[in-house]
């Protein structure tokens, strides 16, 4: 085999997300499998959907590769900035434009769909040659030896993966947004030893962790290829990390520790699933584990608590982990422990180290009107009480084969759209936007905000990391830039903000009246003043957002 292109049409399941900014191990994995198994690096070609779609000539690479591996799927419903995921037609077509052998893979291999609680999703081939039954990236390994008789339903071993991680680091220079625009993806392990209804993670199998040593490996040989920036996002609870139920604090201290040295300048490094459950469970370990991982991280960290639902009877017909009330105390011990804010030398204010993140998921066994209303209380409760979460994820389920919500399909959240609708609104604007305010104040600072596109006249930027929050900057600025930030207002999910520091001789009018407490006509009266010779001659305009020249 000489010639092997990689397809990623991204993927966003439970516990492992790969849509721009952000790499997932798939496309990684599989490009290691292949030089394991004998594929020069130089011929294997990589390509990501949206780069497809902007440059049609990158097709001859699909079409003249003598393998073609394609990676995607979504098993949880998202909306995404950073690009858009593949769509059964466009993962079909890549399938019809090669003329080599095809090999499909990822979680798409539990079922094709992009609705949101409307349409079921069901197993379709997309008229790949081969489907991997199991890991894509065993199945290319094995296509590549010409070993066909395990290419569907075979699972890589731990040595294989830790392997293959560190040989397919290399992939990452061929990502369009490589180098100063990618987050990779880092596997601490997969699979799940509980059994929520509607959660394809189980699918796995029992939870399995690498070791603190393979996975610094991994994270050392991607930034030989210029990564900065990491998340430890592949496995479904972080605290129950090397253990699988309590927290091994030590464990948890050896792997950030180990990443720190082995990436002294690194950018990014947060995480994505805790189960609340393991809060609760062993305070004390959590708490030492969640110190540890705070010392470590960079600011602005989420810890997304998979509550799913606050409603008791929904909580039991689907066998979820946490009440509302155990989901309560877990928020206040990271608030506790891990919330606070690092100090800066400049009497700005930066975002918390590491606060939790709440899913809550609707169309459930057993949701009745009682629940939109169990969660709205909920929700309250965690305001109320003057706690930070730093986002809320309200969605509907999806519904694939192997779950026990395939029993029910998606009947109950086509039932309750409407209802639906207008509590998602509610939380927003009741709950969502006085959270924002607490969490990012006027005169937060968020560096290093990567600007991505522009929108009736306003430049739109995110951070590297976990669910990072959406910056509105008037004007259009070159898209590609970095700005540090310092935050204005608030929307219900959003947040508007202006360079810092602003230079009060050179700002514009738009971003002056975006300062707290100027108006349009302020700003028209600053603008006419100017220029000035120091911050004492700018009255009104408080720090920090100003400077002068």
């Amino acid at each position: 085999m000489t010639d092997v292109t990689i397809v990623d049409g991204y993927v966003d399941e439970p516990a492992h997300f790969g849509v721009p900014p952000y790499i997932s191990t798939y496309p990684r994995y599989v490009a290691g499998a292949l030089v394991d198994a004998g594929v020069e690096r130089r011929a294997i070609t990589y390509h990501t959907i949206d780069a497809l779609r902007e440059e049609r000539q990158r097709w001859g690479d699909v079409a003249d590769a003598d393998l073609v591996v394609y990676v995607g799927g979504m098993t949880v419903p998202g909306q995404y900035v950073g690009g858009t995921p593949a769509t059964p037609e466009e993962a079909r077509e890549v399938a019809w434009t090669a003329d080599g052998t095809t090999l499909m893979g990822g979680p798409v291999r539990f079922g094709v769909g992009d609705t949101e609680g409307r349409t079921e999703t069901e197993r379709d081939d997309l008229d790949f040659d081969y489907v991997a039954g199991a890991d894509v990236e065993a199945a290319a390994h094995d296509l590549a030896l010409n070993d066909l008789s395990g290419v569907e339903h075979r699972y890589r071993d731990l040595e294989e993966s830790s392997r293959w991680a560190r040989e397919g680091a290399f992939i990452v220079e061929q990502h369009p947004t490589h180098p100063d625009y990618l987050i990779c993806e880092i596997e601490t392990g997969r699979g799940c030893a509980y059994r929520c209804s509607f959660c394809t993670e189980p699918l796995y199998g029992d939870a399995t962790f690498r070791d603190a040593e393979s996975i610094v490996d991994e994270v050392d040989a991607l930034a030989d290829h210029g990564v900065r920036s990491f998340r430890l996002g592949r496995q479904a609870d972080l605290l129950a990390y090397d253990h699988g139920r309590k927290p091994n604090p030590a464990a948890i201290e050896r792997l950030y520790r180990g990443i720190r040295a082995a990436v002294p300048d690194l950018e990014t490094l947060h995480l994505d699933n805790v189960n609340p459950r393991t809060i609760v469970e062993f305070p004390e370990r959590s708490r030492e584990a969640l110190a540890t991982i705070a010392e470590y991280n960079t600011a602005g960290d989420t810890a997304a608590f998979g509550l799913e639902s606050a409603d008791p009877v929904v909580q039991d017909e689907n066998d979820l982990q946490v009440s509302a009330d155990e989901c309560f105390r877990a928020i206040e011990i990271v608030n506790e422990v891990a919330g606070w804010r690092p100090e800066t030398g400049d009497d700005t204010t930066r975002l918390p180290k590491l606060l939790p993140g709440i899913n809550l998921l609707h169309g459930l066994k057993g949701e009745r009107e009682e629940t939109f209303a169990h969660n709205q209380r909920f929700l309250e409760r965690v305001l109320d009480a003057g706690l930070m979460v730093r986002r809320i994820n309200v969605r509907q389920v999806m519904t694939f084969e192997g779950t026990e919500m395939a029993e029910v399909g998606t009947e109950i959240a086509v039932a309750n759209q409407d209802r639906f609708r207008a509590y998602k609104r509610e939380i927003r604007e009741t709950v969502d936007r006085p959270m924002l305010e607490r969490v990012v104040p006027p005169g937060t600072v968020l560096e290093d905000v990567h600007l991505e596109y522009h929108e009736e006249g306003t430049t739109f930027g995110r951070q590297l990391g976990t669910y990072p929050l959406l910056v509105g900057i008037p004007g259009e600025r070159d898209l590609g830039r970095t700005l540090d930030i310092a935050i204005t207002d608030h929307g219900f999910r959003s947040v508007t903000g202006v360079p810092y520091p602003l230079d009060a001789n050179a700002a514009s009018m738009d971003e002056l009246a975006t300062l707290p407490g100027v108006t349009r006509s302020r700003a028209g009266d600053l603008v006419v003043d100017r220029p000035y010779e120091s911050p004492d001659d700018v009255p009104g305009v408080l720090d920090p957002f100003v400077r002068v020249g």
